[in-house]
C-alpha cells in the first residue's frame, strides 16, 4: 500500500503557499518551493534569481514529504491503520510544526480519549495558524477537505526577496502525473515501518539530495 495520494499533498499546499525561486523567510532564511530550506538536504542557494518550473518544485516538495515527513507521522500512529483523510490532517499538522512525535492530540486519538478533538487547537501559535489548525482538526475528525487542487504562487520582489503577488495555479494534473510515475513508485515507502529508499530509487533520489 502507498499511503501518500495527490489529495493528500494538494490538500498540504492548500494550507502553503509556493514560490518558484529563492526568497527570504521572515526570518531571513532562504527558502524555496513550498518551505524548502538547506535544513531539509536539498540546497535551495542555487534557485536565487533562477526559477524552477512548478513540476520541479513539487517533485522535491513531493519527495521531502515521501522520505522526511511520512515515515515520521506512521511511526506515530503506531498500529493503528488512518484513513486518507486521518493521515491527510496529521501530515499536514507534522509538515507545519514538526512536532507529530510529541502532539497529545494523536496520543488521545489513539486510546480514545475523547478529548483528543479539543487538544488539536493546543497548536495555535502564531495565532494566525488557528484556521489552518481548525481546517487539520475538522478534516482529520469530520472527513472536511478544503484543498481545491491549485496553489497559491508567489512572485519574487527584489533586491528584498520577499514574496508577493500570490495567484491560483492549478497543481492537480501535475500531481497526478509525478506521483504514478515509476521512479516515484521505486521511493515510496511501504506501510507501515518506511524509510527513505535511497539504493532503491537511484538517480531519482540522488538528482533531489544534490
Amino acid at each position: 500500500m502507498r499511503p501518500l495520494t495527490p489529495r493528500i499533498v494538494g490538500e498540504i499546499l492548500h494550507h502553503e503557499g509556493l514560490v518558484r525561486e529563492a526568497y527570504r523567510d521572515s526570518a531571513g532564511v532562504w527558502t524555496w518551493s513550498v518551505g524548502i530550506t538547506d535544513a531539509s538536504g536539498h540546497r535551495v542557494g542555487r534557485y536565487r534569481d533562477n526559477p524552477q518550473s512548478i513540476e520541479r518544485c513539487l517533485e522535491v516538495f513531493v519527495w521531502l514529504l515521501t522520505t522526511r515527513y511520512l515515515p515520521a507521522v506512521l511511526r506515530a500512529f503506531g498500529g493503528f491503520v488512518p484513513q486518507e483523510h486521518q493521515l491527510a490532517a496529521a501530515l499536514s499538522f507534522h509538515w507545519n510544526t514538526g512536532a507529530i512525535a510529541r502532539a497529545a492530540w494523536l496520543k488521545r486519538f489513539l486510546a480514545g480519549d475523547p478529548r483528543a478533538r479539543e487538544a488539536f487547537l493546543d497548536w495555535r501559535r502564531p495565532r494566525q495558524i488557528l484556521p489552518r489548525r481548525r481546517a487539520e482538526r475538522d478534516l482529520f475528525f469530520d472527513a472536511k477537505w478544503v484543498g481545491d487542487g491549485t496553489v497559491l504562487a508567489y512572485e519574487v520582489a527584489k533586491p528584498s526577496y520577499r514574496p508577493v503577488q500570490p495567484k491560483h495555479v492549478e497543481i492537480a494534473p501535475i500531481l497526478q502525473s509525478l506521483m504514478t510515475a515509476a521512479e516515484f513508485e521505486t521511493c515510496a515507502p511501504s506501510w507501515p515501518n518506511e524509510r527513505p529508499a535511497a539504493q532503491a530509487a537511484g538517480n531519482w533520489f540522488e538528482r533531489l539530495f544534490d
